[in-house]
């Protein structure tokens, strides 16, 4: 079987040091291993041949854990995955938009520490949901221009990784347990073909502390996932779902590429790969392309 082992990080000189010290774990594994292919500063894929995938995950991440690394081992064949489902709150974007409305409503500190506990997988998410919308009851609505203005940014690589997918003929997908206010901006911003998240109710000018109902979470993000992937006539191993709290924990396990992007340790622990160093387009190194293909106008 022939398998790719990806490696990408913001410093390149880290990556070149790691060869030497893959080739014997690799080989202890029983993977053959080719000539790299670089595919842009800091990333590269090195052709495995091997039988035992498990043994070659292990056998990298024995390697190559606590650098600054990031690291995919997959098949190589249907590495272009073609529908992509994301997380938004800290994942497409560097904020928690929920947490941000908050602090214009002077609760951040409460609010902000429910949100830690559901994305740990601590608390149940809708409930948690509910918990903290209804202490927003009376920010005024046009708060939450405001702070999409302010405080929401893409993170690095976003809309390189989003735009270059849709080029290339995948289908992106936006799905958050967040809000559509800030959802349909982010989408258009980065890039998404459609976005799904949830609502805040509204009152005489001002959010009434409540949520629509049935909530967007855990069950419902895999719920978008195989529907979509339906639709499209796609087996779920040509899908790709990134995300970072517990709530993205199940659409991650199922997709042919379940990706943790700074993630909780609930959620690094499941996926096939995580992103702690580098930026976003690690994910479209990942799937084989080059700098060259990445779309950045």
């Amino acid at each position: 079987m022939q398998i790719a082992l990806t490696l990408v990080s913001p410093q390149p000189d880290q990556v070149q040091a790691a060869l030497g010290r893959l080739a014997p774990a690799l080989a202890a594994a029983g993977a053959r291993v080719k000539e790299p292919r670089p595919l842009g500063p800091g990333a590269l894929d090195l052709a495995l041949e091997g039988e035992d995938l498990a043994a070659i995950r292990a056998a990298a991440a024995s390697v190559l854990d606590g650098s600054a690394i990031d690291h995919c081992v997959q098949p190589w064949n249907g590495r272009r995955k073609r529908l992509l489902v994301a997380d938004m709150d800290s994942t497409i974007i560097s904020c928690e938009c929920l947490d941000e409305l908050a602090d214009f409503a002077g609760v951040k500190a409460q609010v902000s520490a429910i949100t830690e506990r559901a994305m740990r997988g601590e608390l149940e998410f809708e409930g948690a949901l509910r918990e903290r919308v209804a202490m927003l009851k009376g920010l005024p609505v046009t708060d939450l221009q405001l702070a999409y203005d302010q405080r929401v940014r893409l993170n690095p690589g976003a809309r390189t990784f989003v735009r270059t997918m849709a080029a290339s003929g995948a289908r992106c997908l936006l799905v958050s347990g967040g809000f559509t206010f800030f959802t349909s901006r982010v989408a258009v911003a980065a890039g998404f073909h459609e976005d799904r998240a949830n609502t805040l109710g509204e009152a005489d000018g001002a959010l009434s502390g409540t949520v629509g109902e049935p909530i967007l979470g855990r069950e419902a993000k895999l719920a978008a996932l195989a529907g979509e992937a339906r639709a499209l006539g796609l087996d779920l191993a040509q899908t790709l779902a990134i995300g970072d709290g517990a709530n993205d924990l199940a659409m991650i396990e199922a997709a042919g590429l379940g990706v943790a992007y700074r993630a909780k340790p609930i959620v690094a622990a499941q996926a096939d790969a995580k992103v702690d160093h580098a930026d976003l387009t690690a994910l479209l190194y990942f799937q084989g392309y080059a700098q060259a293909d990445f779309v950045t106008d």
